[in-house]
């Protein structure tokens, strides 16, 4: 499930491409079937190591587009191993509330993406996410977790600071606002609570089979309850 909408951020066959933060792979692995030459960083080894399988086996599969490539490095947000203007284009989903220094990576992030390149931003939106600390505390304040909440308005200030210049935002992921609030409510650890388990379950149903009615429904919220915050900006050339 993509929070990118790649439509908003195309990418051409051949672009170098960074996804910081990367996490499971999700953006990963939608950059490199778009024929990129993508890395994928993350903290996180046993993260960097599952990506890297995951690439194999997509190659295995037959997935990747011809002069594709891919690697999965393990590094510091604050400190990226890349040189200047190493990257057409950078995505930094969910990982940007999880770091005190912001401002130091959104500078890095401004330093290795090419004149004329392309970068998208995503965070928690500031209502969903609120309305989740308010219900419960162990949401956030467990070791990694996340340590701010961001307005819009912050997040294109941060962007400007760097001279990156936003050209579109939207929000993404409605139905998961609710799950997330029922999971702070009953315990976000608590799985096998009912309400948790039959919402899963449809989130999962959704995410398989993207029946047009949740298709059209979710788009429909996202300006409201969307849980995500997705902003794309560019560097001038």
């Amino acid at each position: 499930m993509l929070t990118v909408d790649f439509d908003r951020f195309p990418i051409s066959p051949g672009d170098r491409a960074l996804d910081l933060g990367c996490g499971g792979g999700r953006h990963a692995f939608a950059l490199l079937r778009k024929g990129a030459h993508v890395v994928a960083l993350d903290y996180s080894m046993s993260e960097v190591e599952s990506v890297g399988e995951m690439f194999a086996a997509m190659r295995e599969a037959g997935e990747v587009p011809d002069g594709a490539t891919a690697t999965a490095v393990r590094g510091d947000a604050y400190r990226l191993p890349f040189p200047d203007a190493s990257f057409d284009v950078v995505v930094a989903a969910e990982v940007l509330e999880h770091l005190h220094d912001d401002a130091r990576v959104f500078a890095e992030l401004e330093r290795v993406l090419k004149p004329g390149g392309r970068i998208a931003v995503t965070v928690p939106r500031w209502f969903p996410e609120k309305v989740c600390w308010t219900l419960s505390d162990a949401y956030h304040e467990v070791e990694g977790g996340h340590i701010r909440i961001y307005r819009r308005s912050e997040v294109l200030e941060r962007l400007r600071e760097v001279k990156l210049a936003p050209y579109a935002t939207h929000h993404a992921h409605a139905l998961h606002s609710p799950y997330w609030w029922i999971k702070c409510a009953v315990g976000v650890d608590n799985e096998q609570a009912a309400p948790v388990r039959l919402y899963h379950k449809m989130l999962v149903w959704d995410i398989m089979k993207a029946p047009k009615p949740t298709r059209v429904g979710e788009a429909l919220l996202n300006p409201v309850l969307g849980k995500s915050l997705v902003v794309y900006a560019t560097k001038r050339a």
